[in-house]
C-alpha cells in the first residue's frame, strides 16, 4: 500500500524536484481541519496512481521555508509538480473526483 511521502526541507529536493514522475505536494497543518477531511482522498489517489504520479506531505508548521518558497497562503493548498517546477496549484478543499481530474490531464500533458 502506497502512502504519500512525508517531506521536508531536508529531502524535498530528492523526493519531489528530483523525481522522474509528477508529484503531488499537499501542505497542510494538523490544526487545519479542511486538511485533515482531505487527507484520505490524497492517500487513496496515491494507490490508485502508484507508478505513475508521486505523492508527498509537508507539514507547513514544521517547514516555513518550503511553504514561503512556493507561495502557500492558505491550506490545505496542492501543489503539482513535474520536472522540478510547480505546473499547478488548488487550493482549498476538493472532491475526489475533481482531483482525479487534474491528474488525468497532468499526465495525459506528456
Amino acid at each position: 500500500m502506497t502512502k504519500p511521502a512525508i517531506v521536508d526541507q531536508t529531502n524535498f529536493q530528492q523526493l519531489v524536484l528530483d523525481s522522474k514522475q509528477p508529484t503531488l505536494v499537499d501542505f497542510w497543518a494538523v490544526w487545519c481541519a479542511p486538511c485533515l477531511a482531505v487527507a484520505p482522498t490524497i492517500e487513496e489517489l496515491a494507490q490508485e496512481y502508484e507508478g505513475k504520479v508521486n505523492f508527498a506531505k509537508v507539514n507547513v508548521d514544521g517547514n516555513s521555508r518550503l511553504a514561503t518558497k512556493y507561495g502557500i497562503m492558505s491550506i490545505p493548498t496542492l501543489l503539482i509538480f513535474k520536472d522540478s517546477k510547480p505546473i499547478k496549484q488548488i487550493v482549498g478543499l476538493k472532491s475526489k473526483s475533481e482531483l482525479k481530474k487534474i491528474l488525468d490531464n497532468t499526465l495525459s500533458e506528456g
